[in-house]
């Protein structure tokens, strides 16, 4: 069975928390991916709407990321998508090549992401999903 898709829009999500991200984006970019390493093997921690499926592992986590912060690499838990352009393009374009056929979620609080990405059978979550 393929694992559900979990792909984290990492501008949406590093801007989410007023840090001084600005200062740093791949630093906080990367602190981001290295906080999203149990996901996979783990599963989502349970919390308002995430479904049950989310918090049954394995997941394939997938962190796009765009910009500054574009040469963050991925690790063996966290694959990372560098966006040529658009992040948000980027994202939809996974959700139509991997996510046909699998149960996906964006992490995303972005309005206009959120409606391009449930219009082809995508399921969203805001950032404080995987960041609290």
């Amino acid at each position: 069975m393929t694992p559900p898709l979990v792909i984290i829009d990492a501008a949406n999500v590093v801007g989410s928390v007023p840090d001084g991200w600005w200062r740093d984006r791949a630093g906080a970019t990367e602190r981001l991916r290295d906080s999203l390493t149990n996901l996979a093997t783990d599963g989502l921690p349970a919390g308002p709407g995430v479904p049950d499926w989310l918090r049954e592992p394995p997941l394939d986590v997938v962190l796009v990321v765009e910009g500054a912060a574009r040469k963050v690499g991925g690790t063996d838990q966290v694959r990372v998508v560098s966006a040529r352009g658009s992040g948000d393009d980027a994202i939809v374009d996974l959700v139509r090549a991997e996510g046909a056929d699998r149960q996906t979620v964006v992490i995303t609080a972005d309005r206009g992401l959120r409606d391009r990405v449930t219009a082809l059978g995508a399921s969203v979550l805001g950032p404080r999903t995987v960041r609290r």
